[in-house]
């Protein structure tokens, strides 16, 4: 052993180490932002809204400028009042977050531990699998049938060591989603001590008879809770603002732990205008639901195989051919300066996904696609 190697040996091994397991977790790494030259002529990598935020979120935004040197409120109580005010729910079973990230890894924080399990499905949400480790609990992972959550495959795997399940309905990256009776059903095969986490990031773009966001499950069960977030249809990302609801026992162990201000007033203001903001949403589901199924419509007319989306994004597969893999397409794309969302770490390395944007941008990758898939 070199001089060299055996003092950075030594040096590991008296300096502070992280607990066991944390260098374990893969980092989240979120999609890419930029075009292959540093040019980005249409971002579409990270289901960001196409319309921006609402003119009134905006303004309320611009107003707490003049503050910023107040501590906000620590418990974000008119934003929960706000929220309570358009779903009919009790304030007091509301919790804000700094985005539902931060929600979601204050679940497992509060009630996981070395020894428990924590189940998600096979293509679920990443940042579940980086939370349960956190906590220092084990990810059991539930394989899913026709890129759609499994009922069946998830509660065959709950054991005695089982603390929770995350479903995120509608599930990203796929877009697919479980009806209301199926999340009963799963609900009712859990063990009473079990939580069962509901993620309900993209609700609003949901149009589905047999769809619920959880809400009515989570006022009535004791193990649900439901996230929801501000980052999509009301496109305040940048702000990191998100909320849950659940059992009021749940909310009084969530906020012994957060932090005391752990979201910050602009965002407060925003999202109070935001959600208030009734005719902005309607716009926004709107352009959804005219520019999903087209772009669903002309990249299947291009032969790729597009998963069905409920969400405000696609899924597109394309085929294992050489120089026509997803790999290629994202490639051939970002030369353009087109960005789209690579999948790879979720098991799906032969797709892209595609958030749904504005006219042009839909367009475009069409086109952009129908060029690569000819060439």
């Amino acid at each position: 052993m070199t001089e060299t190697t055996s003092s950075v040996a030594d040096t590991t091994s008296t300096r502070p180490q992280p607990r066991r397991g944390v260098m374990d977790i893969a980092a989240y790494v979120p999609g890419k932002s930029k075009g292959s030259h540093g040019v980005t002529r249409h971002k579409l990598s990270s289901n960001e809204t196409p319309l921006g935020a609402s003119p009134k979120a905006k303004a309320a935004f611009a107003e707490l400028a003049e503050h910023l040197e107040l501590y906000p409120d620590g418990s974000s109580l008119a934003l929960r009042q706000a929220i309570a005010d358009v779903h009919g729910l009790n304030a007091d079973r509301i919790l804000c977050g700094a985005g539902s990230d931060e929600v979601l890894s204050l679940i497992a924080y509060a009630y996981l531990g070395e020894g428990d399990e924590a189940i998600y499905t096979e293509h679920g949400f990443l940042v579940y699998d980086i939370a349960i480790k956190a906590a220092g609990a084990t990810p059991v992972i539930a394989p899913e049938k026709n890129l759609t959550t499994d009922v069946d495959a998830i509660l065959e795997r709950v054991t005695p060591k089982t603390r929770m399940v995350f479903l995120a309905n509608p599930n990203n990256p796929t877009g697919t989603y479980l009806p209301f009776d199926e999340v009963r059903r799963l609900h009712a095969g859990l063990p009473s001590n079990v939580l069962l986490v509901l993620d309900a990031a993209y609700a609003e773009y949901v149009r589905r008879n047999d769809y619920e966001s959880g809400m009515e499950l989570a006022a009535t069960a004791d193990n649900v809770i439901m996230s929801r977030t501000f980052s999509k249809i009301y496109g305040l990302a940048n702000l990191r603002l998100g909320w849950a609801f659940g059992p009021a026992h749940v909310m009084d162990a969530l906020n012994r732990i957060r932090g005391p201000f752990n979201v910050n007033g602009p965002a407060l203001a925003a999202g109070i205008a935001a959600v208030k903001d009734k005719a902005f949403v309607e716009a926004a589901v709107a352009h959804n639901e005219t520019w999903l199924p087209w772009v669903s419509t002309e990249l299947e007319a291009l032969g790729l195989t597009v998963t069905p989306s409920v969400g405000n994004f696609v899924l597109m597969h394309f085929p294992d051919v050489a120089g026509k893999r997803a790999e290629d397409a994202d490639a051939f794309l970002l030369e353009r300066g087109v960005v789209l969302r690579r999948v790879s770490n979720y098991g799906l390395p032969n797709a892209l996904r595609m958030s749904i944007g504005s006219e042009e941008a839909n367009r475009e990758v069409v086109a952009l696609l129908a060029e690569f898939l000819k060439k």
